[in-house]
């Protein structure tokens, strides 16, 4: 924003900011397409009203029933599908999208989280678009205004100073990622993927503005998604983790899978520690069950087992999901602080192991 502009006053800027949004009223295939990504993202046209994260015509709100820690971040997802295509469904893995697709995820937090709709500040948005060669992932920092996110392949450090649901102040530094560090999160079998669309994780009740629908009906409904599997209830569902009442195991086993599998499987960059966190990875010596690690060094703490089932002061997994300490700390990427919510529900969990 120039200094001429910012002369004129919030009423002006405010005027300005609705004639762009006006201007995009759907998604640029050109831009989601180009060779270089544009340097604003509004140059894509994903939001009628950026700030707010309103979307534009055929760009849809999505959620996932369990979520990737980022420091506490709120975020607000979408997906883009060109009109007359569609996502194929795949059972255990994230859709297969069209060429002209993209994921668009911001991410932000709110002065204070026991008010988590007020002054909500925008830090990144993160967005990947199919190609004909495959996926390209890009990160855009927010501007001071809030007006617009620039490109930043060299990623960014961000002071982030809020309240948490306690009333206790919280500071840290956030990490918007760089190109690889991108990459080293969304790689399976030497591509670039998605990780968030998988239909289990989708397979819950969203409130859309006309109505709470299930998202993978919704996604059907609206020509999104096709090869849909009937009935519904044979598609596989995994619970909130922050559901006290669903089962612990599920519960315990959705926050790895999304939190740790995408590394920890066997197609993943961690393969080679024999510790796979998948949903469907049955419990024994894969999931960590009395296995030992590849490599002990500090990241072990002393323990000899990645899970010792009842003892989660003796297992590796606990030790390193608890700490914040780089080269100990699990996911190693994607956070400063301790998820201490989780950390609490796998400690009941391998507690409960037997």
């Amino acid at each position: 924003m120039s200094l001429a502009v910012e002369r004129l006053g919030g009423a002006a800027v405010a005027f300005l900011l609705y004639c762009c949004a006006a201007a995009a009223a759907a998604p640029s295939d050109t831009a989601i397409m180009a060779d270089k990504p544009p340097k604003l993202l509004s140059e894509f046209g994903f939001f009628s009203d950026a700030h707010a994260q309103v979307p534009t015509e055929g760009v849809v709100p999505f959620e996932p029933h369990t979520a990737l820690f980022s420091d506490g971040a709120l975020k607000f997802r979408f997906v883009y599908v060109p009109e007359g295509k569609a996502a194929r469904y795949v059972a255990d893995e994230a859709f297969e999208f069209p060429v002209g697709s993209a994921l668009i995820k911001s991410f932000a937090f709110p002065a204070d989280f026991r008010s988590p709709d007020e002054k909500v500040r925008l830090i990144e948005t993160r967005v990947m678009l199919r190609h004909e060669d495959g996926w390209q992932s890009w990160a855009y920092l927010w501007n001071e205004e809030q007006s617009d996110a620039e490109l930043k392949i060299a990623g960014a450090k961000v002071d982030v100073a809020t309240i948490d649901e306690s009333g206790e102040p919280v500071s840290f530094t956030y990490s918007v990622p760089n190109k690889n560090q991108c990459k080293g999160c969304h790689q399976l079998a030497g591509e670039i993927v998605p990780l968030g669309p998988k239909a289990r994780n989708l397979n819950f009740e969203f409130q859309y503005d006309d109505g709470p629908a299930n998202q993978l009906e919704h996604w059907k409904e609206a020509g999104l998604l096709e090869g849909l599997p009937a009935p519904m209830t044979a598609i596989d569902a995994v619970p909130d983790w922050r559901d006290e009442s669903a089962d612990i195991n599920a519960r315990a086993r959705a926050w790895l899978d999304v939190n740790c599998a995408h590394c920890h499987r066997r197609e993943g960059p961690a393969s080679n520690s024999g510790l796979y966190l998948t949903w469907g990875e049955a419990i024994g010596p894969a999931l960590g069950v009395h296995k030992r690690p590849v490599a002990a060094g500090q990241g072990s703490g002393g323990r000899l087992f990645d899970i010792e089932p009842g003892e989660p002061d003796g297992s590796i997994l606990n030790f390193r999901v608890e700490s914040t300490e780089p080269g100990i700390m699990m996911p190693e990427l994607g956070r400063a602080r301790e998820d201490t919510a989780a950390a609490a529900l796998l400690r009941e969990w391998v507690s409960s192991l037997r």
